[in-house]
């Protein structure tokens, strides 16, 4: 056969000429080659929808190595400063879910990028504030519009790519860059707060989140939405619940799980109204069928106690390293360099090993991996180093996560409907940041109950303990799963 083009539409004639001619629409002819252009455009797509994950990620940390300066300029209390992560962490543990059914109902690019300009204006007032009350604020806002954004940017990627290996690379690379973004948050944030001023840790994200906001219309495709009605009652209680919940683990960690008793005791009771009222709910904000098949919800479970190990992690070695190895900020953020740059390699590679290993074996691998770096920080003393003691489990960490998050990611979003992966995401990022804090305040709890016992190295070791048990509670959870 020869075929010609002609007029926009590929006509192929054959041999036989009483056979008439076939006409392949564009559209049609898409479904058996992908032109450069689109090619182009779907790589342009991916790096718009990574590069607002990247911000997203790097806000949890990049604040952190800051604060001190805050404190300074600001004038906040002991208790007051640390405010200026969990008003962030409110927020968008909150409002993940609310995001998330936004996206699927109202259209996920229109939501994605109404989030980024939310979350641009409050990094814009962030960076200006000169009150404790409005850093705070601008937090929130911050929050906002990372909960409205962040579920869309996994769910576009769903629809973007077809299951395979397209959408595996691509889940690879924002698994890349949601792990190794806590750790360059810690560079970016010591390399800005000591050569310029803390409040570039905010101004940062300004022309990153415009050019973002600008460009996504033009080359990240409209998925079909899926219209209907919001689930008022099921919006409520799960929002209202999920900020009671995180209130409650972030007060756990400030003042002891007896001040958090009744938050606690509020998100329980509005999180099981949640559960009654979605398995009645004729379009449910949280689709409980997503919860059906086994591996997708042993997924989450994983997800959410990795991620109280590795937030805990996090929060303790960041103290470590400046506090007992009495390093400054920016010489803090690059000693998180290797797990960042093992973690970025590794989930480039998982792709090519799930054909050959199966999802069950790499996601056991990599959490047994954590585990045993977790386990090697227990031995921490006021005589380790950074190259004795402390750079080995780091390369774990970073080896493990790699391994693990990824195929946890493609479990979560493998068959599932278009019109729920909008919640499909924000109930991942909810895993993540909801065990994000249930880790920190645990940690944080067993960190001060071991310190007031014996030293501050104590406190750290026994925290790493309390990281490992939560590592070891994710491997039960995801042996599980199915390859």
């Amino acid at each position: 056969m020869t075929p010609l083009q002609s007029g926009g539409h590929l006509r192929i004639f054959a041999v036989n000429r009483r056979l008439p001619p076939l006409h392949l629409s564009e559209a049609r002819l898409s479904t058996l080659t992908v032109s450069p252009r689109t090619a182009a455009h779907t790589r342009v797509a991916l790096a718009v929808v990574l590069t607002c994950q990247i911000m997203i990620a790097l806000d949890s940390t990049i604040v952190t190595i800051a604060l001190p300066r805050i404190q300074q300029d600001i004038g906040f209390s002991a208790t007051g400063l640390s405010w200026v992560m969990n008003a962030y962490l409110l927020t968008f543990g909150g409002l993940l879910l609310l995001g998330g059914r936004a996206g699927d109902i109202l259209g996920r690019r229109r939501v994605f990028v109404a989030g980024v300009l939310v979350f641009t204006a409050g990094s814009f007032y962030g960076g200006l504030a000169t009150a404790g009350w409005g850093l705070l604020a601008a937090r929130a806002v911050q929050g906002v519009g990372a909960a409205v954004a962040g579920p869309s940017i996994l769910a576009l990627i769903a629809t973007t790519f077809t299951e395979g290996a397209a959408r595996n690379r691509a889940i690879a690379l924002y698994s890349a860059v949601t792990g190794a973004g806590g750790s360059i948050g810690l560079i970016a944030g010591g390399l800005l707060t000591n050569s310029v001023s803390w409040r570039w840790v905010f101004f940062v994200n300004v022309p990153i989140g415009l050019l973002v906001a600008a460009v996504a219309p033009r080359f990240v495709t409209e998925p079909d939405r899926h219209p209907g009605r919001f689930d008022l009652a099921g919006a409520a209680t799960v929002t209202g619940g999920m900020v009671c919940l995180v209130y409650a683990l972030v007060t756990a960690g400030d003042s002891g799980w007896r001040q958090a008793a009744p938050a606690l005791a509020a998100a329980a009771v509005l999180l099981a109204a949640f559960v009654a009222i979605e398995t009645r709910a004729r379009q449910p904000i949280m689709p409980l069928r997503l919860l059906a098949r086994r591996p997708r919800a042993a997924a989450y479970l994983g997800e959410l106690l990795l991620s109280a190990g590795m937030f805990g992690f996090f929060f303790l070695m960041t103290q470590y390293v400046q506090v007992v190895l009495r390093l400054d900020p920016l010489a803090a953020g690059f000693a998180f360099l290797p797990m960042a740059l093992t973690q970025f390699s590794v989930v480039r590679v998982v792709p090519r090993l799930l054909p050959r290993l199966g999802t069950r074996k790499i996601v056991v691998t990599g959490i047994l991996v954590i585990l045993a770096g977790m386990l090697w920080l227990t031995r921490v003393s006021p005589d380790t180093g950074y190259l004795g003691g402390v750079l080995g489990p780091m390369l774990l960490l970073g080896l493990g996560a790699g391994l693990s998050i990824m195929p946890l990611n493609m479990t979560i979003l493998s068959g599932v409907d278009p019109q729920d992966s909008g919640a499909a995401s924000g109930l991942a990022q909810t895993m993540v940041w909801a065990g994000g804090a249930l880790g920190s305040a645990v940690l944080v709890s067993v960190f001060g109950t071991a310190m007031h016992h014996g030293t501050l190295v104590d406190g750290m070791a026994a925290s790493f303990a309390g990281a490992a048990v939560f590592a070891a509670m994710a491997l039960a959870a995801v042996l599980t799963i199915r390859s």
